[in-house]
């Protein structure tokens, strides 16, 4: 294959408004031609590479869609290509949209370093920069840290694709860059901090920058869950009765917050007022309304025996010890307590922190979901109640986002889904902005993803969820999701604000790692002896422990 350093490799043959077309000379060997350009050997023509076609004084940056061969002249063979036009490089800058369109027989050239890294350069001061460009490494690739941090973003990709490793490089670098940043982690795999097989703790964060909270430790009360919230918990919405059940719930707890703050004004006291109350008066309304007889026992109350399923529930919830951190609380018994809870989590408390890792795996599975919400909910009245909010921006990254914010409207999270949406919708009024990472774009909450100015997509081969990705992108950049399957471990395709391309790019590795690495199945499988310890195994079990 031959080589040559002239950068010109064709020339335009067909114009359309939103497509190029470029016959393309091939070397003697009838291959594409391999350009010689600052020292590397680029193969011209590849998709996803950017070329720019130049005619006078017009120069546009092009991205390669197709790319073919013809054969109607054996003696001449030639190669195509068909691009999507994306801006104008003018004064050294790069500019989107296109206001005077090349005619055929234009220039197509291969895009020299010089010209990409223009792409970037009016982020230099003000971005992050999270990776380089796979065809030319030398090229560094940043985002803007406004856009992506100030806009709701999507993180998405399936197991493996270097998800992980792409929101720890994402977040060690927005540290780096802003030292005043303010991140709440929902960690609902211990990835970000943990503690492994010596018992030695792990983080992919600097201590410096970064505190790590136990959500049992934490302890986040139940009286701070919204109504919704403690419906999902205790009632289950398809049952005949459910309806009935609520409408007691909603009159009970409302007067039971009142009863519990005396020393408010009870017309500003709701039925959502983050203010103490009792649980156990709660269940012993609930069940002497369940047995309440009238006239000495002649007849029965209007709810007798319509509330059984419920307090099988509820007794099975609070009988549990998994649930002891959110039922029976023991720093956050009254309503004053709130305060030092909102200092933890905003990291403000003791000991200061940009980044606040909320790990959510030893709690029950079952609760996860609502758990999540509500931590999420709580820094968003945060900020909504916080007259500097506009000084003090919020990040909050959704791990497995999926999980509590379904897409499917009838589940027994309808409230947790309630909560996060509201926050999707409203919490950038209010300096809050949300992260959302998920495997299964496809169980997403539409709602959500439609808010998202940003997605950085990592490998994505289910076509369910490409084409729900592919519906909620603008249609100019819908083709670029078929080229998801094909992404590399780590490699991201970006969409958004905060680039001024849509963009390919090998994200950088983060140091530290977070705890997200493959099993290496051979090593272990290969091995001539296994030490599995049983006995800790049922221990941990039985005492809700997974630290070894």
């Amino acid at each position: 294959m031959d080589s040559k350093t002239d950068t010109l490799i064709g020339y335009i043959t067909h114009v359309q408004s939103s497509e190029f077309m470029a016959s393309v000379t091939l070397d003697s060997s009838g291959n594409f031609p391999v350009i010689s350009l600052q020292g590397e050997q680029i193969l011209a023509g590849q998709i996803g590479s950017y070329l720019t076609i130049q005619q006078g004084d017009i120069c546009i940056l092009a991205r390669v869609n197709r790319a073919g061969s013809t054969t109607d002249t054996p003696s001449q063979p030639g190669g195509w290509l068909a691009m999507t036009p994306l801006g104008v490089l003018a004064a050294e800058k790069f500019h989107r949209g296109i206001h005077s369109f090349p005619t055929p027989g234009a220039q197509v050239h291969l895009t020299t370093q010089n010209q990409l890294a223009q792409l970037f350069s009016s982020l230099s001061a003000k971005g992050v920069e999270l990776g380089h460009l796979p065809s030319q490494p030398a090229v560094p690739v940043s985002l803007d840290a406004t856009a992506l941090f100030g806009r709701h973003s999507a993180i998405l990709g399936q197991s493996g694709s270097g998800k992980s490793w792409g929101v720890t490089n994402l977040l060690q670098q927005a540290v780096r860059t802003m030292p005043n940043a303010h991140v709440v982690v929902l960690d609902l795999h211990g990835e970000y901090h943990w503690v492994d097989d010596i018992g030695i703790e792990h983080s992919a964060f600097d201590d410096r920058i970064a505190q790590h909270l136990d959500a049992r430790r934490l302890e986040i009360p139940y009286w701070l869950l919204t109504f919704a919230e403690l419906v999902d918990l205790f009632i289950d919405r398809t049952e005949q009765g459910a309806s009935t059940q609520i409408a007691f719930f909603q009159e009970v707890i409302h007067s039971l917050r009142r009863k519990a703050n005396a020393d408010m004004d009870p017309a500003k006291i709701s039925i959502d007022t983050p203010v103490y109350f009792s649980l156990a008066d709660l269940y012993r309304h609930t069940k002497a309304a369940n047995e309440q007889n009238l006239d000495f026992g002649k007849r029965k109350g209007t709810l007798h025996g319509k509330f059984d399923d419920l307090l099988m529930r509820m007794q099975s919830r609070l009988n549990d010890v998994r649930y002891d951190f959110l039922f029976k609380p023991r720093q956050r018994t009254n309503s004053a307590s709130l305060s030092a809870l909102l200092r933890e989590l905003v990291g403000l408390g003791q000991k200061r922190s940009q980044i606040t890792i909320i790990d959510l795996s030893s709690i029950p599975f079952d609760v996860r979901p609502t758990v999540s919400a509500q931590i999420g909910r709580l820094v968003f009245e945060f900020n909504y109640w916080n007259p500097n909010r506009s000084q003090f921006p919020i990040l909050l990254v959704c791990e497995e986002a999926h999980v509590y914010v379904p897409r499917e409207q009838q589940t027994a999270f309808a409230g947790t889904r309630k909560s996060i949406e509201r926050i999707a919708k409203e919490g950038r009024k209010y300096g809050l902005s949300l992260a959302i990472i998920s495997q299964r774009p496809h169980e997403l909450s539409e709602t959500v993803l439609a808010q998202c100015a940003n997605f950085l997509c990592f490998r994505i081969t289910n076509p369910d969820d490409q084409a729900y990705i592919r519906s909620l992108v603008p249609d100019g950049e819908s083709n670029l999701i078929d080229t998801l399957a094909a992404l590399g471990r780590g490699e991201v395709m970006a969409l958004g604000e905060a680039l001024p391309i849509p963009l390919r790019f090998q994200m950088h590795a983060p140091d530290p790692k977070p705890n997200s690495s493959d099993t290496d199945l051979h090593r272990h499988w290969s091995a001539t002896s296994e030490t599995v310890d049983v006995e800790i195994i049922a221990k941990n079990w039985q005492q809700q422990c997974l630290r070894g």
